[in-house]
């Protein structure tokens, strides 16, 4: 008798924590759905209206100009090598992603090497006229 108790015990459990998961579900899509279905939300606004509104909107002018965009050598270049993708700028390896089944084995400013369980890449950075370049030796 006792096993029986502990049994029903445990499914009643089971059967209040999925009764529970499930109303904690229903009830988040509703507050998510509810704001997308939501009447404003499906307000359109005449066409007028949009230009009054654009119109009366104060204009400013920016008080920092815009920095100049960066350049490519600090944003980097990629390198696709048989062991994995290199990202390189002329001054460092910014990073260094291993093809499937190859890891990344060593990293350095200017070197790094991938291996996988009999071969290894090695690569090594060097900067020609402003730009990286990158040097792959496969063992």
């Amino acid at each position: 008798m006792r096993f029986l108790d502990r049994t029903s015990v445990i499914v009643a459990g089971w059967t209040a924590a999925a009764i529970l998961a499930v109303l904690v579900g229903v009830v988040g899509i509703g507050l998510v759905g509810s704001g997308l279905t939501s009447e404003r939300a499906a307000t359109v606004l005449p066409e007028d209206e949009v230009e009054r509104a654009l119109g009366s909107a104060p204009t400013t002018n920016p008080t920092n100009p815009k920095s100049a965009p960066a350049s490519n050598a600090a944003k980097g270049q990629t390198f696709n090598t048989i062991g994995g993708t290199v990202v390189a700028a002329c001054d460092r390896i910014i990073s260094m992603a291993p093809a499937q089944g190859w890891a990344v084995h060593d990293q350095d400013q200017r070197e790094g090497e991938f291996r996988n369980g009999r071969d290894r890449v090695e690569v090594e950075l060097s900067c020609v006229n402003g730009a990286p370049r990158l040097e792959v030796s496969n063992d």
